[in-house]
């Protein structure tokens, strides 16, 4: 490892990029990661800028099987580019680093430091460690050393945010490893969630997302098994919050109570993401997950007589060990009965150091890869036939930015609706700002989007508009600082993607 070329040090600051991987959590962690950089002075490199920064930092995810992969043959195409650049440094953190450790020094050498889940706050202060002691910096926590919502945050939109609420899961899932690298359950104040949502709203943002790996087990750490449904409320009462959203919950924690906080707060939007994995209880067994059918079933039919036109959403694993065609079935038939807008559909796949990883009755890849399309296929066509019962309704949109990747051709601008649906509409003659609302007609539906193909029925420039435009005149006359908001790939497509649910609520 060579030390900082001390001309770099002259003159312009040194720039750095975040390259993030896997679930909502590491999305929110990254914003952190960019702001604590900042916050050191350091300047976000442009988006061309692929592995040319100073710093290159990878935000990673160990969930799915490749994963690490996925990191070295990354780590083995910046090599090179260090190597001709003296004073470029590599960091790699998030879940992989917090399982692997030293391993991933051992493996690229040419990586400067390695941090865990539970320090990321420590990753300015690392890095210049490495720099002066010109060795690999290794700092793994075994657990939480500060709630991350009090460290620095660059958030990417003036007009939506993740807020978390908790960290960590106390749930015991055969399939996940999140549990024994993100630590058991801590949950925030309340008092201070609530405040940090305040000043959110205070500099613009009208849509939050209460985030936690277990999210509806909120109170769980504090004692008060309905502190998530009073949360809820309280969001409620919040001058200028005008949408709440929440992911994931875990359907052995949802409760009465937060369904009906659901429906009766007007500001909580009518959208659900629910974990299903499976509908075979023998699965569901294996998996560890503490319900079963016709208890999420319940839980559904629950939502749907309080919340009418709610959209549920879910997250399904195909070929978990010992699934046999019958309890293959069993998930079609509750994706028949659930009638989900949408789902995120895993093959499943080992992840090392999980119970499942060793149980006997692994599927064959062939198999688990026809089942996965005949679901998928089933679930295209139920996704397609519930937008089609859209076409017709007015709606009140959101404007987002960047979700709609043919706009510029289309000649279209893109939002949100109430429930999370995407929708593509045509570009009104006033000017219309991402954060703006806009109210429309669906003219037509598509399996993952909406059209509002006539004119805009009217247009409500918001203080999230205005926000927008204000950070927006700011980046093009400055580099941005600590901003706040939600990265694009952050706001679910339709929830809960970032790089979409890693399938472990």
């Amino acid at each position: 490892m060579t030390s900082i070329d001390r001309s770099q040090t002259v003159g312009a600051p040194r720039t750095y990029e975040v390259r993030t991987y896997g679930c909502q959590m590491n999305v929110h962690d990254s914003e952190r990661l960019s702001g604590l950089l900042e916050d050191a002075g350091y300047v976000r490199a442009p988006e061309s800028a692929d592995g040319e920064a100073d710093v290159v930092v990878f935000n990673t995810c160990a969930v799915r099987e490749n994963a690490d992969n996925k990191l070295y043959g990354n780590l083995g195409h910046l090599a090179p580019k260090k190597a001709s650049r003296p004073g470029m440094q590599i960091a790699v953190g998030g879940c992989l680093a917090q399982k692997d450790r030293d391993t991933i020094v051992k493996r690229a050498p040419w990586v400067d430091v390695v941090f865990g889940t539970h320090n990321i706050g420590k990753l300015p202060v690392l890095l210049e460690r490495a720099r002066v002691q010109e060795e690999a910096q290794v700092e793994i926590a075994e657990s939480l050393e500060a709630f991350p919502s009090t460290l620095p945050t660059r958030r990417e939109s003036a007009y939506a945010a993740w807020v978390s609420i908790s960290v960590g899961c106390n749930n015991t899932c055969t399939f996940c490893i999140v549990p024994a690298l993100r630590g058991k359950e801590k949950d925030r104040r309340p008092g201070d969630i609530l405040a940090e949502v305040e000043a959110l709203v205070a500099e613009g943002v009208s849509e939050i997302t209460l985030l936690g790996q277990n999210v509806n087990a909120y109170g769980s750490d504090i004692g008060d098994r309905e502190a998530f449904s009073k949360l809820l409320r309280a969001c409620g009462t919040i001058d200028g919050l005008e949408r709440v959203r929440f992911t994931s919950p875990h359907p052995r924690d949802f409760t009465d109570d937060v369904i009906a906080a659901m429906a009766e707060t007007p500001n909580v939007m009518p959208q659900l993401h629910m974990p299903l994995q499976s509908g075979s209880d023998p699965v569901l067994k294996a998996m560890r997950r503490s319900y079963r059918q016709e208890r999420y079933l319940g839980i559904i039919e629950k939502v749907r007589a309080a919340i009418p036109h709610a959209a549920i959403t879910t997250d399904i694993i195909v070929g978990f060990p010992g699934e046999t065609e019958e309890d293959f079935q069993q998930t079609l038939r509750v994706i028949r009965e659930a009638r989900f807008a949408q789902a995120y559909t895993f093959q499943y796949s080992k992840r090392p150091g999980t119970p499942a990883a060793d149980m006997d009755g692994q599927i064959p890849k062939a198999v688990v890869q026809e089942r996965y399309e005949r679901l998928v296929a089933l679930q295209e066509e139920i996704s397609w036939e519930e937008n089609k019962k859209q076409v017709g309704r007015t709606l009140e949109l959101m404007v987002a930015e960047g979700e709609g990747r043919k706009d510029g051709t289309t000649h279209r601008l893109s939002g949100r609706a109430p429930d999370n649906r995407l929708v593509h509409f045509t570009k009104p003659d006033q000017e219309v700002r991402p954060g703006d609302v806009v109210t429309v007609e669906i003219t037509y539906a598509a399996p993952h989007h909406l059209l509002a193909e006539g004119a805009v029925l009217d247009v409500r420039r918001t203080r999230a508009g205005d926000a927008w435009e204000k950070r927006t005149t700011a980046v093009q006359a400055k580099p941005a600082g600590v901003l706040l908001g939600l990265p694009k790939i952050g706001v679910p497509e339709p929830l809960p993607v970032a790089a979409s649910g890693c399938g472990c609520d």
